[in-house]
C-alpha cells in the first residue's frame, strides 16, 4: 500500500539535520552554543539575550541566519561558517539508510538550510556520501531558508525537479507545508506523529520506510 503511494515519484528530497540521522544525536546542541557566541560577539548581548533571540528568529524567519540578515543586516557567509564548525565523530555510520538510499529508483538529492560544505561532512560521518545527485544548502536558494515558499521555488528551479513527481523528507512540519501545496508527497521523520493535512506519512525509522519503496 505505502509503495504504490510513491510509483510516481521521480525525485527523492532529503532534508539533513534529523531526518538523515537520528535527532538523539543532538548535533544541533553544539550548533546552537556555537550561534549563542557568535550573536553575542557580533550584536554585543548577553547569552540570554542571544538565546532569545536565536529562538525568536528561528520561528519568525524560518532560520537565525535569516533573522540576524534580516534584522542586524550581518553577512551570511562568515556565520554559515562558524556555526558549523563542530564535532562530527558522534554521528555514526548507517548502512542500513544507505542500503534503502541506494535502492530507490531516480534522482536523489539533499536540501538543507545548512549550507553545502556543512551537509557533506554529516554524510560523510554516517556513511551517506557519494549517494546523492545534488546537494543543495541555504546559499542556494540564496539565503532565503525553508520554509518559504521562494526557497522551495529556487531550489526546485535550479535542480530542474518536477514537484508533482517527487519527494520531501523532512523533520520539520513546518518545512513540508509548501512542498504538499507544490504536489510533492510529503513525509514527516520524527520519533512521534503528529497528524497534519500537509502531511501524508510519518516514521520514525528512515531506513525501513525507504526499504518498503524499492
Amino acid at each position: 500500500m505505502v509503495k504504490s503511494d510513491f510509483n510516481h515519484v521521480r525525485t527523492w528530497v532529503f532534508d539533513l539535520d534529523n531526518t538523515l540521522y537520528p535527532p538523539s544525536v543532538n548535533l544541533f546542541a553544539q550548533i546552537e552554543t556555537l550561534m549563542n557566541d557568535y550573536m553575542v560577539r557580533e550584536l554585543r548581548v548577553d547569552h540570554a539575550q542571544a538565546t532569545k533571540l536565536r529562538k525568536t528568529y528561528w520561528e519568525t524567519y524560518g532560520t537565525t541566519l535569516a533573522g540576524l540578515m534580516a534584522e542586524h543586516n550581518l553577512p551570511p557567509d562568515p556565520f554559515l561558517h562558524e556555526v558549523h564548525d563542530i564535532d562530527f565523530s558522534v554521528l555514526s555510520k548507517d548502512p542500513a539508510l544507505r542500503a534503502a538510499i541506494t535502492a530507490l529508483p531516480g534522482r536523489k538529492i539533499v536540501y538543507t538550510n545548512g549550507y553545502k560544505p556543512y551537509a557533506q561532512k554529516v554524510l560523510d560521518a554516517c556513511g551517506l556520501d557519494g549517494l546523492f545527485d545534488a546537494i543543495y544548502g541555504v546559499e542556494h536558494a540564496h539565503y532565503r531558508p525553508k520554509p518559504e515558499r521562494a526557497a522551495f521555488e529556487t531550489i526546485f528551479a535550479l535542480d530542474n525537479l518536477d514537484p508533482t513527481h517527487a519527494a520531501m523528507f523532512e523533520d520539520d512540519m513546518r518545512n513540508l507545508v509548501v512542498p504538499h501545496a507544490m504536489g510533492m508527497r510529503t513525509i514527516h521523520v520524527a520519533p512521534t506523529a503528529h497528524p497534519q493535512s500537509h502531511i501524508q506519512h510519518h516514521t520514525a525509522n528512515l531506513a525501513a520506510f525507504l526499504s518498503q519503496l524499492a
